[in-house]
């Protein structure tokens, strides 16, 4: 994860959250009241999202000390304590919601994940997400997308070429799309294009693109879609796995499965934090 772009959403979410001052704690905790709050697991799943508590209390306060029990990736139980922070009260109840909702979301995301990793068991294939993430948040979903073991597909409309239905309908052709694309960006800008038939398949194959994404299509029609193209180009499927037909899929000839259901429709990790408070200082 860019950590230019997680210091800078961190900071969004806490000013979203904190404005210009916490009236709950600003107004009953002096500077020098000292405690120990503890993030603690109430689920079992992946845990990711270390470098959250971290980053977002030294952005609150250096003086806060941060331990994290747990790696990012790694198999949690309930009751398993994640991470200890120490330091003044007020400024880490201030952090406790943001880092708290990014840490669950996160964790959830990266647990379904792994169960849609496990739930296919084909080596062959890779689980990739999409762009149904949730605005501002789409960085974090795709970190969380890789410590749960998957992969990510294109970032946003900038990083990949992606003819969809909808460009194609309205441009009219596959391969005069294809070609306006070619002609006005670089030979490292790749190309994909969604199909639905053998003609369009046939069609994208024709225009040299680089990977082909086999759209709302059963198992059997990938079957079928995947023996139209050659082996240069990259195959996808899409649209309308769940996790429980996932298993379907395995063995199909195809490198990618792309699955917006790992992060439009992860249940969050759920995880406490709890304060333990020291005696004032004199």
């Amino acid at each position: 994860m860019n950590q230019f772009k997680r210091k800078q959403k961190l900071k969004e979410f806490f000013i979203e959250d904190i404005g210009d001052h916490d009236y709950s704690s600003d107004f009953i905790f002096p500077k020098s009241q000292k405690g120990i709050m503890s993030f603690t697991t109430k689920d079992e799943g992946i845990f990711c999202g270390g470098e959250i508590i971290r980053e977002g209390y030294q952005l609150l306060d250096p003086s806060i000390s941060i331990t994290i029990h747990t790696n990012d990736g790694e198999w949690v139980h309930p009751g398993e304590r994640i991470a200890t922070v120490e330091g003044p009260v007020g400024e880490m109840l201030k952090g406790e919601r943001v880092i708290l909702n990014l840490i669950q979301r996160m964790s959830g995301i990266a647990t379904l994940t792994s169960q849609a990793v496990h739930t296919l068991a084909d080596d062959n294939i890779r689980i990739c997400d999409t762009r149904k993430t949730t605005p501002g948040l789409r960085i974090f979903e795709k970190y969380a997308v890789r410590t749960g073991g998957g992969f990510n597909h294109r970032f946003g409309l900038y990083d990949a070429i992606m003819l969809k239905d909808n460009h194609i309908a309205f441009f009219g052709s596959i391969k005069e799309a294809v070609s306006a694309v070619k002609a006005q960006t670089g030979h490292a800008v790749k190309i994909e294009i969604e199909t639905e038939t053998d003609a369009q398949v046939v069609e994208a194959v024709e225009a040299g693109v680089d990977i082909i994404m086999f759209d709302n299509r059963e198992p059997d029609e990938i079957e079928h879609l995947t023996t139209l193209v050659p082996p240069w180009i990259t195959t996808e499927a899409s649209g309308g796995i769940t996790l429980e037909s996932l298993s379907h899929y395995r063995g199909l000839d195809i490198q990618y499965l792309s699955l917006g259901f790992i992060t439009h429709s992860a249940k969050s990790l759920d995880i406490s934090a709890d304060v333990t408070t020291m005696k004032e200082e004199v």
